[in-house]
């Protein structure tokens, strides 16, 4: 056997059991493919893929515990070739983001900047998606690092590092009566039509908790995957919008008005992920110290050999 043929079952696999899919992520032929698949399942003695006629539909039990065997080969295969381009060149290589979009938006600008500046010959790319979405680029192999706040918990294969606590805000057009309620109440918000976000974003459950907890039932009439769609909405005249408070920006959004809401929602945690096992680059602990200066490389190599949360935070 071979790694390229560990590859090509690993793709498949990552890709639904799209043997064209795979084929053209791979760069090379479908038939090249499904032959060296074939060849490494006579090598096994073990068929790893269920087929109907030529048609792969599952994966079989013996071929579940192959791949999982060939990922973990495969990630010691990259951990290889990190290894040499850290001693070769240090501070030169790819670092790839997988994030949501408010991570995007609002925290992530000073800290890529400030990063090109320390380390201009390292080529940056970026993946944005749901929280979901960012975890499996991470585990596909596309990413390094995922930054989202919820759906990283989720996933056994990712190491997971707390960065900063925050919470949201009420926002409304100027001149809304819900500006000038006070003390702000779940009550009083629910009154009123809601934006806000998209279910698989940015701490939506908080959100849905808390009202609940109070045996509310909000009108929500639109939810979107970011605060700048959520904020424009609101501005027509759409609803009252709740969003990240590092969303809002008094001079960006001087048409709206604002009321902190910490006191009604639970906190939320935006957190790193990596994935379990990983040999991150020296400029990769570069970033994520820039991004939460509490975890220095110290904290980070531990929770990767010991594959739990730091409790720092």
């Amino acid at each position: 056997m071979n790694i390229q043929q560990l590859r090509y079952v690993f793709e498949v696999a990552r890709h639904g059991l799209n043997v064209s899919e795979a084929a053209e992520a791979l760069f090379t032929s479908q038939p090249g493919v499904s032959k060296q698949i074939r060849v490494l399942e006579e090598e096994l003695g073990v068929e790893i893929f269920v087929r109907h006629g030529k048609r792969l539909v599952d994966i079989s039990e013996p071929g579940r515990q192959v791949l999982t065997i060939v990922g973990r080969i495969l990630q010691e295969v990259d951990n290889l070739r990190e290894v040499g381009a850290e001693f070769s060149n240090e501070a030169t290589g790819s670092l790839s983001i997988a994030f949501t979009h408010t991570q995007a938006r609002y925290a992530l600008p000073p800290v890529v900047q400030a990063f090109m500046t320390r380390y201009p010959n390292v080529r940056l790319s970026f993946h944005q998606g749901n929280p979901r979405q960012v975890c499996e680029y991470v585990l596909s192999g596309v990413a390094d690092i995922a930054i989202a706040t919820e759906a990283i918990a989720e996933h056994e294969d990712i190491v997971m590092l707390p960065c900063y606590q925050w919470n949201r805000c009420v926002v409304a057009p100027l001149r809304h009566p819900i500006l000038a309620t006070q003390p702000l109440t779940l009550e009083a918000i629910a009154r009123y039509p809601l934006v806000t976000y998209d279910f698989a974003f940015t701490g939506r459950n908080r959100i849905n908790e808390a009202f609940t907890g109070r045996g509310l039932k909000p009108n929500v009439v639109l939810t979107a995957i970011d605060s700048d769609v959520i904020k424009t909405y609101v501005a027509m005249g759409l609803g009252v919008g709740i969003i990240a408070r590092m969303a809002y920006d008094p001079v960006a959004d001087r048409e709206l008005g604002m009321l902190d809401a910490a006191h009604l929602f639970a906190s939320s945690t935006t957190r790193i992920g990596l994935r379990r096992n990983a040999w991150l680059r020296g400029y990769i602990y570069a970033f994520i110290e820039c991004f939460a200066p509490h975890l220095t490389r110290r904290v980070v190599d531990a929770a990767l050999a010991g594959g739990g949360e730091d409790p720092g935070l």
